[in-house]
C-alpha cells in the first residue's frame, strides 16, 4: 500500500502533554516538516522555553537545550556563535518571549543574530493558570483580569512583529496563524523560509504564530479557532512585517 503521509523524522514518538485542542502540536509538526524539507537532519539545535512548551525537548528529534525563563534568544545566540554551521532555533510562548524575555528578544534582533525564533502567541499564560499576558487582547478575560483587560489599568497588547520590524537587525519578520488549513500551510511556508534564511546567513528571523488555548480561554477547540480568526487577527494582523 502506498504511503501518503508519515510523521516527520524531526518528531519523536513521545505523547504530547498539551491540552486537547491546543495548537502547539500543529506548530511542532510544522517546525519539524520545515526542517525535513531543507534536509537539516543532524545539523539542528533547538532551545526549549519555560511555559507550555517546556517539554519541547521530548518532542523534537534533534539536540535540545532547556533555557531559563525568557532567555532562549541569549542561549540561541551563544549556541549559534560556537556552532555557526548548525541551524539554531528557539521555540517560545508569549509570556516567555514578550514578557520576561522581551529584553533578550529585542537585543538578539537588534544584533541581527543568525537564529530563528518561533513565537507562539496565544494571548495568555497557559501553563501557570491563565493569567494576563503581554499579548492579551483588550477586554479579554483572564485569571488576573477577570473583568477583561483594561488599557487604563493593564496597558495595551504588545505587537512583537511590529516592534521588531523597526529595528535594523532582523532579516525576516512574519505573523501567521493556524486556525484553518490554508493558514496552516502558509505558516509552514513562513517557518521554512525562516530556516532557509538562516542557512543563507541572512540574520535574525522571527515567525509569530497566532495560536489557541481552549482550556484557559474557556472555549471549545472550534470556538478558540474562530476567536483567532475573528478577534486576534484584528489586533495582530497577519503578514510579512520585514524582509531583507
Amino acid at each position: 500500500m502506498a504511503k501518503v503521509f508519515q510523521k516527520s523524522s524531526f518528531l519523536t514518538d513521545a505523547v504530547l502533554h498539551y491540552c486537547p485542542g491546543c495548537g502547539h502540536g500543529i506548530v511542532h509538526r510544522l517546525v519539524a516538516e520545515a526542517l525535513d524539507d531543507i534536509k537539516a537532519q543532524g545539523h539542528v539545535i533547538g532551545i526549549a522555553p519555560v511555559g507550555c512548551a517546556v517539554f519541547a525537548y521530548n518532542y523534537f528529534n534533534c539536540d535540545m537545550i532547556e533555557a531559563a525563563h525568557g532567555r532562549a534568544p541569549s542561549v540561541a545566540t551563544a549556541v549559534k556563535r560556537v556552532n555557526p554551521d548548525n541551524i539554531v532555533f528557539a521555540y517560545q510562548g508569549d509570556g516567555d518571549l514578550a514578557s520576561i524575555g522581551l529584553c533578550e528578544t529585542v537585543h538578539a534582533a537588534a544584533r541581527g543574530e543568525n537564529v530563528t525564533i518561533v513565537f507562539i502567541n496565544n494571548a495568555i499564560y497557559g501553563m501557570t493558570g491563565g493569567q494576563m499576558a503581554p499579548t492579551t487582547l483588550i477586554g479579554q478575560k483572564t485569571t488576573t483580569s477577570p473583568l477583561g483587560r483594561n488599557p487604563a489599568v493593564n496597558g495595551n497588547p504588545i505587537r512583537i512583529c511590529e516592534l521588531l520590524s523597526t529595528l535594523d537587525g532582523p532579516s525576516y519578520i512574519e505573523r501567521v496563524a493556524v486556525y484553518d488549513t490554508p493558514h496552516i500551510l502558509s505558516a509552514k511556508k513562513a517557518i521554512r523560509k525562516a530556516f532557509e534564511n538562516q542557512v543563507n546567513k541572512k540574520g535574525f528571523s522571527l515567525i509569530e504564530v497566532l495560536c489557541n488555548c481552549p482550556t484557559n480561554w474557556g472555549m471549545t477547540p472550534q470556538q478558540s479557532m474562530d476567536y483567532i480568526k475573528n478577534d486576534m487577527t484584528k489586533i495582530f494582523p497577519l503578514g510579512v512585517f520585514k524582509e531583507v
